[in-house]
């Protein structure tokens, strides 16, 4: 299931992957430096607001419909559940919301994109819950054209509200209004399954029990993510939260589509495992997930910090540039302890069951993130976040680690990854003898060269077996071109 789902996911996270770096080619071009800081800050507000209220849904969705449609196909109780919580909460959430914007004494543009933000929140959280359905039965194919659907209509819409003068509130106002559009066409079947579907008391609570510890935990892991700008932001200034955003999706962006690309993958692979195989066959499956992540993000990274210079010149508008790249190297460490905690070493906990578990695994990094970036941003500016973001999140991954030790012991491959780690670094030092001359040359020329150097380290040491899963197809490759050239 894992490999099937890798697969089935690549089209959407290479176009997730395509849009972000034109998002943020676009908006750090189209939106002023401080335009673009109100849009980091009242994204990172709207994401923390979003994961409070909605995303233990989500997750109650994705860790038990495998379990529950076993017994019954279309799991009634548990549609019927969910989505009549879901009704109530996004109730409850917009007159909240509306009471807070109407009393809250700001009417700046800051103000006014925090408010497009929250009223957006509704229609994107039901297109996830949906995609986290069909993750969950397997269907690929529908979730990933939900995906790519949201990827291309938020991005085109976006850019629409920015020509017309919405300002730092337009690409969060892109991905709702695709949201909203999308709804219509998407959700019926499960509309359908929650009206014939009962609302089950025991299981709310059991749903609320997993869920809530859950949705703290990821508030915490984005207060890791979003703290630092409202800091940089008090301390400095929006437009320098701007500039370290730009800089922070750079270093980021294709992380994320990766890390994304594997839990699309890899989490429901786990859950399937552990619920069919026992703790056994789920160990097997993580420890070929690890080794897999490993694989590809070590180099990933390490190519990511050797072309950040020229990829920076080519995507990010030339007000932010500067500022943006000085942070990029740090934070794509950061990006790569953050996703192996987000996407593995956590999983021990959701596997179990033992969400609160998670509070206390992500309570660590966030207190941490905090203390050093009002300790940091001061004396260092934009540097000193950036160090902030990489300790943390380091920090985040060893405490979730030993604290995973209790709940369910997920594997380590100690010696795979410190092979994979040492070729990245060879490849590294390789990249860096080559000449800086800007722009698609120096990119094109490293990444050619740092890819070549990695694959040929790869196969010499049979990095994640890759011999004997690629052997085999590239002698029919071979074979296939041989027999048209000759033929």
């Amino acid at each position: 299931m894992f490999f099937k789902g890798l697969w089935g996911y690549l089209p959407a996270n290479i176009l997730q992957g395509i849009v972000g770096f034109a998002t943020l080619m676009v908006f750090t071009r189209v939106l002023t430096p401080e335009a673009y800081g109100q849009y980091a800050l009242a994204f990172g507000l709207s994401s923390l607001v979003y994961t409070l209220v909605f995303t233990w849904l989500e997750a109650a969705m994705a860790r038990f419909f495998i379990a529950e449609s076993r017994d019954e196909d279309e799991a009634p109780a548990l549609y019927g559940t969910v989505y009549r919580l879901f009704a109530i909460v996004a109730v409850v959430f917009a007159v909240l919301a509306t009471i807070v914007l109407l009393v809250w004494p700001s009417t700046g543009s800051l103000k006014t994109a925090i408010a497009m933000a929250l009223m957006t929140l509704i229609p994107r959280s039901l297109i996830r819950l949906v995609q986290e359905q069909r993750r969950a039965e397997g269907r690929v194919g529908a979730a990933s054209i939900v995906d790519m659907i949201q990827t291309t209509g938020g991005f085109g819409l976006g850019v629409c509200c920015a020509l017309i003068g919405l300002g730092g509130a337009s690409p969060i106002v892109g991905t709702g209004l695709i949201a909203a559009l999308t709804l219509p066409f998407v959700v019926r079947e499960d509309w359908g399954r929650g009206l014939r579907g009962r609302f089950d008391g025991i299981r709310a609570r059991s749903y609320a029990r997993y869920g809530f510890p859950l949705a703290a935990s990821l508030v915490l892991t984005l207060a890791l993510y979003t703290a630092d700008r409202f800091l940089i932001a008090a301390f400095l200034n929006e437009a320098q939260a701007g500039a370290y955003h730009a800089g922070y999706s750079l270093a980021s962006r294709i992380l994320d589509v990766l890390f994304i690309w594997f839990g699309a993958a890899g989490t429901p692979a786990m859950v399937q495992a552990l619920e069919t195989g026992g703790e056994g066959a789920l160990k097997a499956t993580a420890r070929q997930q690890l080794t897999t992540m490993a694989f590809v993000l070590f180099p990933a990274v390490g190519g990511l910090i050797m072309v950040a210079p020229a990829l920076g010149e080519i995507v990010i508008g030339e007000p932010l540039r500067q500022q943006a790249l000085s942070v990029t190297p740090l934070i794509s460490l950061g990006a790569l302890f953050s996703g192996l905690n987000t996407y593995y070493f956590l999983q021990a906990f959701t596997l179990a069951k033992k969400t609160r578990l998670l509070v206390v695994a992500m309570a660590v990094p966030a207190a941490a993130n905090i203390a050093l970036n009002l300790a940091l941003i001061p004396p260092f500016g934009l540097m000193g976040a950036a160090w902030a973001t990489a300790l943390s999140f380091c920090t985040g991954l060893v405490a979730s680690w030993l604290l995973g030790l209790g709940a369910l012991r997920l594997p380590v491959a100690a010696g795979e990854l410190f092979m994979t780690g040492a070729s990245t670094l060879f490849m590294m030092a390789v990249v860096s003898l080559l000449p800086s001359c800007g722009g698609v040359t120096e990119l094109a020329a490293k990444a050619v060269t740092g890819g070549a150097v990695y694959a040929a380290l790869a196969w010499m040491l049979n990095l994640n077996g890759i011999r004997a899963a690629a052997g085999p197809r590239l002698v029919q490759i071979y074979h296939r071109l041989r027999a048209k050239v000759f033929a």
